[in-house]
């Protein structure tokens, strides 16, 4: 059970974190932790780094080695899901289609992730009113300047299903405290984001673009893959901690079914005694307690694979609400094939090491002793 649930878990997150970020090769934010960033720009379980100023970021752009850039802007919850600012390039690089409605084109409305429509219960016309931080709270509402759900996306089993989707304008609009009536073009100086989202044209331009941000500008560069790799490189450290207990309870669970055979041979000397005598021979007998011993493996095995995915299931309802990660009740994988081969292995030497008994069956002391 305990590894079953490891493999799947570490699994289905490598291909949780790969999906959420491999539509980008770059994010470039604040000065700060480059993990961080990509956590919280890319993964959205974490706090920014910073805002960095729009014009700034929008030079990028003009490279020719950049092939997209995607600005996004946050910093709102609805009932702890993330209100995210940013163009409709953002869906597009997560190949997500509206399942009902249409998309937001004036600030203040909104497309709703899958998921996070379905547990806020929201709907096409219904309206909301955001809440400042990203962890739900009824600190500061902005109760003057509630969101209009235009639209509901399709389930795309990435982050995307966790999100609240808006222009960058409503994310400016929200935190303004002057007149009504300011015009963007009079704030653009002013304007400023999260982060910036980039796909190159070649690997090349990721790195001499990285190395002049990093040293030329007050910003920072971050490479979600290598982030995500090194994320992993830590986590991988657990995941090796708690197979290797998994391995000794394989090993005490192929010692516990050595002495239950011995106890098993001990107990029934009598009846293996009377098969002798009617003609059973030893190889008959060994047999006997081959089969015993493998059903035993098998059950607990088929046991422990429903037993892992039920825990599976118990962790996703956590990691869904608190990370937006679902795990799914998968078929097994190589690894856990090649686990049941140890499973068996471990009984079948088991089996061997309790059937040397056998061979000093004593027919006649057995029978004249009972």
């Amino acid at each position: 059970m305990l590894a079953t649930f490891v493999l799947q878990i570490n699994k289905q997150l490598n291909h949780h974190l790969e999906t959420n970020s491999k539509p980008f090769d770059m994010v470039i934010g604040a000065k700060g932790s480059p993990l961080q960033l990509v956590l919280s720009s890319i993964l959205h379980i974490d706090n920014p780094t910073g805002n960095i100023s729009l014009n700034e970021v929008l030079k990028i752009g003009k490279n020719p080695l950049v092939k997209e850039i995607i600005p996004v802007s946050y910093g709102d919850n609805y009932k702890g899901y993330r209100i995210l600012g940013t163009s409709h390039s953002y869906l597009a690089a997560y190949d997500a289609t509206l399942q009902e409605g249409e998309i937001y084109n004036k600030p203040f409305e909104a497309v709703v992730g899958n998921y996070a429509a379905k547990k806020l219960n929201l709907q096409t016309g219904h309206t909301f009113e955001s809440s400042h931080g990203l962890t739900k709270n009824g600190l500061e509402t902005h109760n003057e300047k509630p969101f209009k759900v235009t639209g509901i996306l399709k389930p795309t089993g990435s982050i995307i299903d966790h999100l609240i989707i808006t222009n960058l304008e409503s994310i400016w609009h929200v935190h303004e405290h002057h007149e009504e009536h300011t015009h963007l073009e009079e704030k653009d100086e002013q304007r400023e984001i999260t982060s910036l989202l980039v796909k190159f044209r070649n690997p090349i331009a990721a790195l001499q673009l990285s190395r002049f941000i990093n040293k030329k500008t007050t910003m920072q560069a971050a490479f979600p893959k290598f982030e995500i790799e090194r994320l992993m490189g830590f986590l991988g450290i657990g995941f090796r901690a708690i197979n290797s207990i998994a391995i000794v309870i394989l090993l005490a669970a192929g010692l516990n079914i050595f002495i239950n055979l011995i106890k098993t041979i001990r107990e029934r000397k009598q009846e293996l005694a009377l098969l002798r005598t009617y003609g059973a021979n030893t190889f008959q007998l060994v047999k006997l307690v081959f089969i015993e011993s493998l059903f035993l493996s098998l059950f607990g095995t088929i046991l422990g694979w429903f037993l892992g995915r039920i825990s599976i299931w118990f962790f996703s309802v956590f990691t869904e609400d608190a990370y937006g990660y679902h795990f799914v009740f998968d078929a097994p994988t190589s690894k856990e094939l090649l686990l049941v081969g140890a499973v068996v292995l471990t009984t079948f030497i088991a089996a061997i090491l309790a059937s040397l008994s056998i061979f000093k069956l004593n027919v006649s002391k057995i029978l004249a002793d009972a």
